[in-house]
């Protein structure tokens, strides 16, 4: 006799406790699963207060066996999407399933189903819920600990997405560089080149200036990564949404801009790897968990380099050597000792070898699926 499963949709308080708080039993005996904070992916959640739902369909579903909840997804239609690329592409998102096939496959056919009322042709994710966002599937570096604003899984994923017939349609790398104490003096030479010969600025974020600071490296973001795979340009209220959360654990030293006749043409935002801490705090923020969290940021050892921006025409100039030496030496001065680069296409080449340049390692590596869906 085959299992019965409901999939239902999130469409009150209990579905989405349900929806929320699944990844604690799946990740229950997993060292290196990271907690998210609880209040974070409720705010997420929320289609009143988050900007991405005012550009998008979302539906929220749990899958449900003897009552007790065994997987997630969002499906996604995210118009502007559609407009920017021209593609009747949906998404799905916000996976976790236990390890059980069968729910997996109901899940994905209730998000298939979704997008394909709404005329989607494609079926593409993860995307938690975009681009912009937490995406793929971890596909190699089991063996650590996500950074802070990166997912993580277990291997058995994968197998579900090509056991249903999704193909990859794009891996994303991340590069650890455990030398930034100790950068190459080669280094040193080409960034102070290139702060001669264009005359170049470099200053750290004026946290006085929050607002306009954050309208520059929205600027800087968009135009940088127009060309890119899969890229959407992130609404203004999208990028105010993310810097009001990035600006509770930002380190002013750690976001560097490049200022040519005070005009901004390059931008590195590195943050402190939090996931450090919120390990420790089970997604909570009580009184207790609170207190822990003021004594385990004070430990915090490793970095991600979140935005690694340039104007087109200054890519190849030696400003982002300038921009990374700024960042290492602010970073050595903190007492960081490590930062994690992600994520990159995996054929954006000329940023792919600047990480390795820079000192990096390949270690991580993610993968987004996708699938023809129209009939």
């Amino acid at each position: 006799m085959s299992e019965d499963i409901e999939v239902k949709r999130v469409t009150d308080k209990y579905t989405l406790k349900d929806f929320i708080k699944l990844p604690w039993d799946i990740y229950e005996n997993d060292p290196n699963w990271t907690p998210p904070l609880i209040h974070e992916i409720k705010k997420k959640l929320n289609k009143k207060k988050h900007p991405f739902f005012k550009h998008s369909s979302v539906q929220f579903f749990v899958a449900y066996s003897k009552w007790k909840p065994v997987g997630r997804i969002a499906a996604i239609v995210d118009y502007n999407h559609i407009n920017f690329h021209n593609e009747q592409a949906g998404f799905f998102g916000m996976f976790e399933c236990l390890n059980n096939y069968n729910y997996a496959e109901k899940l994905l056919d209730k998000a298939r189903d979704w997008l394909l009322i709404r005329g989607m042709k494609i079926m593409r994710g993860p995307m938690n819920l975009s681009m912009n966002d937490e995406c793929g599937f971890l596909l190699e570096g089991f063996d650590s600990p996500p950074v802070f604003m990166m997912p993580y899984n277990p291997q058995y994923y994968l197998d579900f997405m090509e056991k249903y017939g999704m193909v990859k349609a794009k891996d994303l790398y991340a590069y650890l560089n455990e030398g930034i104490v100790q950068t190459p003096e080669r280094l040193d030479k080409i960034a102070e080149r290139a702060r001669s010969k264009y005359n170049v600025k470099v200053r750290s974020m004026n946290m006085k200036r929050f607002h306009k600071e954050v309208d520059k490296i929205k600027h800087i973001y968009n135009k940088a990564w127009e060309k890119n795979w899969g890229f959407v340009p992130m609404t203004d209220p999208e990028m105010d949404y993310l810097a009001a959360g990035l600006k509770k654990i930002v380190r002013p030293e750690l976001v560097v801009f490049a200022e040519i006749d005070d005009r901004p043409v390059g931008v590195s935002v590195t943050v402190p790897n939090y996931n450090e801490a919120f390990m420790h705090i089970n997604g909570q923020l009580d009184p207790v968990s609170i207190a822990k969290l003021l004594i385990y940021r004070k430990k915090i050892k490793g970095t991600r380099s979140l935005i690694m921006g340039m104007l087109k025409e200054y890519r190849s100039t030696g400003i982002p050597v300038l921009l990374f030496m700024e960042t290492a030496k602010a970073a050595k001065k903190l007492g960081y000792e490590w930062c994690e680069t992600s994520w990159n296409l995996e054929d954006n080449h000329l940023i792919n070898k600047f990480d390795e340049t820079i000192g990096g390692r390949l270690y991580k590596k993610y993968r987004i699926y996708e699938m023809n869906i129209k009939r």
